[in-house]
């Protein structure tokens, strides 16, 4: 499945609406780790169907970083049934984000 890019407009609709767990990573073009962790995600996105996958630029998508609290990038969130349920912060390797999803 193909990540999606996550805004403030399909949001509600692609996270909070969606009946299976998203992983969403919050990420920005200028962050190192990010550019690390980015392809695990990817990868991720293609291999499973068990997650959504979607991303947010925090550079784009200000209101969406302010209002999940993200201060530090990458940030990794798991929402199931529309809420956060997991929180990782940093760059984590491919095992470490089965892991996470798990």
């Amino acid at each position: 499945m193909a990540v999606i890019e996550l805004n403030e407009k399909n949001f509600e609709d692609e996270v909070l609406k969606s009946d299976k767990p998203v992983l969403i990573d919050f990420w920005a073009t200028w962050c190192g780790p990010c550019k690390m962790l980015s392809p695990l995600v990817d990868q991720l996105a293609e291999e499973t169907d068990k997650v959504k996958v979607g991303k947010v630029n925090v550079d784009d998508e200000e209101d969406l970083a302010v209002k999940y609290q993200v201060s530090s990038i990458p940030t990794l969130m798991l929402f199931k049934n529309g809420k956060c349920e997991k929180q990782s912060v940093g760059f984590i390797s491919k095992d470490q984000l089965l892991d996470f999803i798990n």
